[in-house]
């Protein structure tokens, strides 16, 4: 698919020799794999323990009110209990700050399905026994948890996720907008689309073992940051940092939902604390998930947009507003994308959120770019349905030479040469652009596009060191976690080019607060930042002793300060491409080839980066055709909260996705060039989908999932 350039390994005045394969971008089968299939990889709950003891939560079953009384006495009575913890003698924990990790800090409920107690018994069977027979009492008081755009009470928030401006604007939309409705030759576009409260679920559950011995804490979570999560979980329980220690080799997945710590995670540790020197172990069921460890928030996204006769966009506006819990405001960026994707001189992005009685939202794969994206690039594809003009071309016509917002020049921008490649690939050139005229018997086939990006982010902090042994191995040290997203191969794929050794002479190490401090595996920034300061230990490390080290001789170093991160905007970019066949009939939708392809730096694994983005394009399908919570807005409850009514794409859904990327050689955004592969998939391929039903039946659905009573709705219209 890609060639890749020489890794920069500080080596080059060594004498010449024979060259040495570069173990960077290079097939490499993942180190892990043989362990997984195997059984052999240890995951959080999976950890032996002496004599542990499992936790189970009671969650509560009003929206909103206070607990008034609280009967335990049925679940003590069970065999094998060993207590059950309620707000009324949890321990006091240091800092209750954050409202989402203050468990049983009080009687005040906040959302359905909130902690309110927890039993801790012999065996898990008899904990969650026990724990169905713990009776709470409420004095409920009224609640709101539908979202609900005209109704529900609006705020600005003073920042969006990542430290993001809640609003920017420069020029003068509603003129450009005015403008172009007075010309007749050009085309004013004014949409609201509408995306769904969607949830990660991730393969492994989110889980804890706790076990306090002498005043320290040991925790094993399933964690996207031990050291992020150890930090917070000290300030909950007053504690120094180095007196808890958080160990987590491998992650059964995350998506967003493990990068921060919740409050299962709080709970076991208030279980453990009550049971000294004994483990606690807890698991958070698969419904217990939907309440309990974050989701995406729904949004309503109002788009505007203003082009001349020749397509050139005069203005472009998104205003987005979603939904945030009572207790802890969570604001994600979604209008973000809309600030550098493409080139018009009057703009204006903004920000609202409702404060409802609802679980506390957090991130999701993409946060902010995936349903961002969605919006926008919908009405592109309306915009050039009006215009009469390809949309593959009304996105090339409108490419940003340089950021819109800031005027900085791009480190690189390939979009163009995505979606020109991702045309050459797809076989754009046949498309007949005049939806509903394709048919295969009873299936209408339509092709859609729409384009992909995801900033380069950077998160300084990460340290790493190398240490020579006596077998003549290196190891490699730093706490990274490894999601699967391959992790545990390209790190060492790293340090062998930067150690100048084969990879078989690493030995990494991740996963573990006793390692050199690593930030979080999210904002497709792990490879980028852990890499680098791989590299920076390595360079140290070979400056220091040169190429005959001794055993024991060890160096260490920190993620390097980048000198052109003032200088440039940097993304990675895309272009999706999608094929959908709906049955004229039912309204089915299935997609018959998803196609992407990206510009993201440098490719450190083919096999894994293929992997990367094609899972990222799979959440997408699943998020234009399946994926939706729904509350109960009488209970403020979630019907669907299992994966047999909560529906997420399977094999039948698709027939074929392909992965492709193009060589880009970006020195700027730091030394890899890599530019991050974990989220650049998901964006945009919601609305290719949705582009692609349009094409195939004429019926344009503005609301994500794409469901079959939607577009029968549309048919009938017809």
């Amino acid at each position: 698919m890609t060639s890749t350039s020489e890794s920069r390994t500080g080596n080059e005045n060594r004498p010449a020799g024979p060259a040495r394969p570069r173990a960077v971008g290079a097939d490499q089968e993942r180190a892990d794999a043989r362990d997984k299939v195997l059984g052999r990889a240890t995951y959080a709950f999976e950890h032996p323990m002496e004599r542990p003891c499992y936790a189970h939560a009671v969650l509560s079953s009003v929206p909103r009110g206070r607990i008034t009384a609280v009967d335990t006495e049925a679940a003590r009575q069970e065999d094998g209990v060993i207590t059950v913890l309620t707000h009324e003698n949890a321990e006091r924990l240091a800092s209750t700050e954050d409202a989402e990790l203050a468990v049983l800090q009080s009687a005040e409920v906040a959302f359905h399905g909130q902690i309110v107690g927890a039993v801790v018994a012999e065996t898990p069977e008899a904990a969650r026994e026990a724990a169905s027979l713990v009776r709470f009492t409420y004095s409920e008081e009224p609640h709101e948890s539908e979202l609900k755009p005209g109704e529900s009470e609006l705020y600005r928030p003073e920042s969006a996720n990542g430290g993001a401006d809640t609003d920017s604007v420069l020029g003068d939309l509603d003129s450009a907008m005015e403008a172009a409705l007075a010309d007749p030759g050009a085309v004013a576009l004014d949409e609201t689309y509408v995306t769904a409260m969607t949830h990660c679920n991730p393969m492994e559950p989110h889980a804890t073992i706790a076990l306090w011995q002498d005043g320290d804490l040991t925790l094993y979570d399933s964690s996207q940051s031990v050291h992020g999560h150890s930090k917070i979980l000290a300030g909950v329980f007053g504690l120094d940092t180095a007196r808890v220690r958080m160990i987590c080799p491998y992650v059964g997945g995350g998506f967003g939902s493990k990068g921060e710590p919740h409050a299962h995670s709080v709970l076991a540790t208030l279980a453990a604390r009550a049971l000294p020197g004994r483990p606690v172990k807890l698991a958070l069921t698969r419904q217990q998930m939907f309440t309990l460890v974050g989701y995406r928030t729904p949004t309503y996204q109002w788009v505007r947009l203003a082009a001349g006769a020749d397509g050139r966009l005069t203005g472009i506006g998104m205003d987005a507003v979603e939904q945030t819990s009572r207790i802890k405001e969570y604001a994600e960026q979604s209008a973000n994308p809309t600030r550098t994707l493409y080139a018009a001189q009057h703009r204006r992005t903004t920000h609202r959120l409702a404060a409802l009685d609802v679980p506390v939202p957090s991130w999701m794969r993409a946060p902010g770019e995936c349903p961002g994206m969605y919006g926008p690039e919908v009405a592109m594809d309306e915009l050039a349905e009006r215009l009469g003009m390809d949309p593959v071309e009304l996105r090339i016509r409108n490419d940003a030479p340089v950021d819109p917002e800031t005027g900085k020049p791009y480190s690189s921008r390939n979009l163009v040469a995505c979606l020109r490649e991702g045309a050459r690939r797809f076989g754009w050139q046949e498309r007949d652009p005049r939806p509903g005229v394709r048919r295969d018997g009873r299936w209408l086939v339509g092709t859609g596009v729409a384009s992909s990006a995801y900033p380069v982010n950077r998160m300084p902090g990460s340290a790493a060191s190398v240490r020579y042994g006596s077998d003549g191995r290196y190891r490699v040290d730093i706490g990274a976690a490894d999601l699967g997203t391959g992790a545990w191969t390209v790190l060492a794929q790293i340090a062998a080019d930067a150690l100048d050794v084969p990879v078989d002479r690493v030995e990494l190490r991740i996963g573990d607060t006793a390692l050199p401090n690593a930030t979080v595996a999210g904002g497709s920034s792990g490879t980028a930042m852990w890499g680098s300061a791989i590299m920076a230990a390595a360079e140290a490390f070979r400056k220091r002793y040169g190429h005959d080290p001794s055993d024991g001789d060890e160096e260490r170093a920190e993620t390097p300060a980048n000198p052109h991160a003032e200088r440039f905007a940097m993304h990675a970019f895309g272009a999706q491409f999608a094929e959908v066949r709906v049955d004229a009939d039912t309204g089915e939708v299935r997609v018959s080839r998803l196609l992407g392809v990206f510009a993201a730096g440098r490719i450190i694994n083919p096999r894994t980066a293929r992997s990367q983005l094609i899972g990222g394009m799979t959440m997408g399908l699943s998020m234009a055709l399946h994926e939706e919570a729904v509350t109960d807005p009488r209970y403020g409850s979630l019907v669907n909260h299992d994966l047999a009514n909560y529906h997420i794409t399977a094999n039948a859904d698709v027939q074929r996705v392909e992965a492709h990327w193009i060589d880009e050689d970006d020195p700027y955004v730091n030394p890899l060039g890599a530019k991050g592969i974990g989220e650049i998939g998901i964006t945009g391929t919601a609305a290719a989908v949705v582009n692609a039903v349009r094409h195939a039946t004429g019926v344009r659905v503005r609301e994500v999932p794409v469901t079959l009573d939607k577009v029968l709705e549309g048919l009938a219209g017809q």
